[in-house]
């Protein structure tokens, strides 16, 4: 597996609140963590750095001998997730500037070939093989309650005035309850793990074409985020994309 990590501020923000990470833990588990904070001030990024920094301390002190059944790992995830999501929630109630911050939560706990999805917000999830691609998360967003109500289309869903109010994040509320996925990954293909600043801006058509270019995997990651920024850029960019092609450039 080889792998690439981008976070660019965009063409029109201040400040990236976006953060990401890929953590090895020495007994071969794997570990991507994106987060895409929200808040007044600087509070988004305070509320994403917490997440990932936060994450990060989890996975690598865990004892991994105890995720060795997919329930146990899902267990573990939803403690972590649950016990950093009130971390974050108290220090918004006790810290001036950071009322209201949170962020979304992508974390992708690899085991081999087998994932394990933990998922809060509007950040993404793909995945592309040659045949096919398919978003492996469901957004928490309002719009996307919308369609799947039979509300409106997907395609009113992408040009939706309210298409970024999210309605799940990590830390803004006091308890919550993530979304997760199993994934198994096979021989060639490709995770794609993204912030709404990505996926907001370019098609999966496009995605696709990228990942089909005869260029390293880190080039493909700067072109994804190129892409976006040459589509107007508005928001901070963000990508993970794990490889499991023998034959990457």
């Amino acid at each position: 597996m080889k792998y690439t990590v981008e976070s660019d501020i965009g063409r029109k923000r201040m400040v990236n609140e976006d953060r990401v990470a890929f953590l090895e833990h020495p007994d071969s588990f794997k570990l991507a963590i994106l987060a895409d904070g929200m808040g007044g001030h600087n509070a988004g990024d305070v509320a994403s750095e917490m997440a990932i920094e936060e994450m990060k301390t989890h996975f690598l002190n865990v004892n991994v001998t105890q995720l060795n059944t997919i329930e146990a790992k899902k267990q573990w995830m939803l403690e972590v997730i649950k016990a950093i999501n009130e971390k974050i929630y108290n220090h918004s109630l006790i810290t001036e500037g950071c009322q209201g911050m949170g962020t979304t939560l992508i974390a992708v706990l690899i085991d081999g070939n087998q994932c394990l999805i933990g998922h809060i917000g509007d950040s993404r999830v793909y995945y592309f093989t040659s045949e096919n691609v398919s978003l492996v998360t469901r957004d928490h967003s309002y719009v996307n309650l919308l369609v799947e109500n039979g509300e409106i289309s997907e395609e009113e869903a992408e040009n939706h005035p309210q298409k970024n109010f999210i309605v799940k994040s990590l830390g803004t509320e006091s308890t919550i309850e993530p979304d997760f996925y199993e994934l198994s990954l096979f021989q060639p293909s490709y995770l794609l793990i993204c912030s709404d600043g990505l996926s907001n801006k370019i098609s999966t058509d496009e995605m696709a074409a990228i990942l089909t270019l005869p260029l390293s995997i880190e080039n493909k990651g700067k072109k994804l985020v190129q892409l976006a920024n040459d589509s107007g850029g508005e928001d901070n960019i963000s990508v993970i994309l794990l490889s499991m092609n023998d034959e990457e450039v």
